[in-house]
C-alpha cells in the first residue's frame, strides 16, 4: 500500500537517481536497524527519553538532517525492556493481570500519532494505515502553522518504535526519496521483507505471573499476532 499523494514506485526510482548524485545517499544504521535515503552529510544524533502513554520512560535516539529550511529525522524508541521499566516505575501487578507494559508497546504507534495530531495549529491532510516491506504502520501528512508540510511515518518492528519525519518548507515538493526508501534491517544488517503482513510480536514476560515456567498466559502474552519469517528482499 502506498499513500495516495505519492507517485508510483517506478516514478520515484526514476526521480531518486539524479537526486542521490546531488548530495543524497543511503544512510544505514545497524545499531538501530534501519536504513533510509537521506542527505549525505552525517546526521546530528541526540539521545532522548521518551515518555510513554503509561508514564514509563524509554531510551530513544533521534537522527536529524537539515537542508536549508527542510528537516528530516528518524526517531527510534526501544520498548524491548518495557516490562522491567514499567515494573520499576509502578512496583505492582496491573489490573486483572493485564500488563500495561505490553499495552504500552501495542499502543505505541497510536500514541505517537496522537502527539503529532495534537500539535498546536497543525492541519491533518492525510491520516491512514501504511506499510513498508509488509511491515505495518501508520502515516500522517500535516500542514504546519508556517505552511511547511510534514510527512510522518510510524512503524513498530522488533519492539522498536520508528518515526520517520520529513518536513519541507512552503512550496517545496514532497520528500519522495526520504519517504520511499525506508527499510528495516536484520541482525546482519540486511534489509528484510516479510512473506505476509508483519505485526510486532511482544517480548516474553520475565518478571511476573506468566513468565516462562510460571504458568498462565502473562496477561496479553498468550495471543500475540505474528508474521512469517522474513524473506530476502529482492535486488
Amino acid at each position: 500500500m502506498r499513500s495516495a499523494p505519492f507517485l508510483a514506485a517506478a516514478c520515484v526510482l526514476f526521480t531518486a537517481q539524479p537526486l542521490f548524485a546531488q548530495g543524497w545517499a543511503e544512510y544505514v544504521n545497524r545499531e538501530d536497524r534501519f536504513s533510509v535515503g537521506a542527505p549525505a552529510t552525517p546526521p546530528t544524533v541526540e539521545k532522548i527519553q521518551w515518555k510513554s502513554e503509561y508514564d514509563s520512560i524509554f531510551p530513544g535516539t533521534v537522527y536529524k538532517w537539515q537542508v536549508g529550511a527542510n528537516r528530516y529525522s528518524v526517531t527510534v524508541v526501544d520498548y524491548s525492556d518495557s516490562e522491567a521499566i514499567y515494573t520499576a516505575n509502578h512496583h505492582s501487578e496491573d489490573f486483572q493481570g493485564t500488563a500495561y507494559w505490553q499495552i504500552d508497546i501495542l499502543g505505541s504507534i497510536a500514541y505517537a500519532t496522537t502527539q503529532y495530531r495534537q500539535k498546536p495549529g497543525v492541519k491533518v491532510t492525510y491520516d491512514a494505515f501504511h506499510y513498508i516491506n509488509l511491515i505495518t504502520g501508520h502515516e500522517l501528512q500535516l500542514t504546519n502553522p508556517d505552511e511547511s508540510r510534514s510527512f510522518v511515518a510510524f512503524y513498530l518492528h522488533e519492539n522498536r518504535l520508528y518515526i520517520f519525519d520529513a518536513t519541507v518548507a512552503k512550496g517545496q515538493p514532497p520528500p519522495l526519496i526520504f519517504n520511499q526508501t525506508m527499510a528495516f534491517l536484520d541482525e546482519d544488517g540486511k534489509s528484510v521483507r516479510y512473506r505476509t503482513y508483519y505485526y510486532n510480536r511482544l517480548p516474553e514476560r520475565k518478571l511476573g505471573p506468566g513468565r516462562p515456567g510460571a504458568g498462565g498466559d502473562g496477561g496479553l502474552g498468550g495471543a500475540q499476532p505474528g508474521a512469517a519469517p522474513p524473506a530476502p528482499r529482492p535486488n
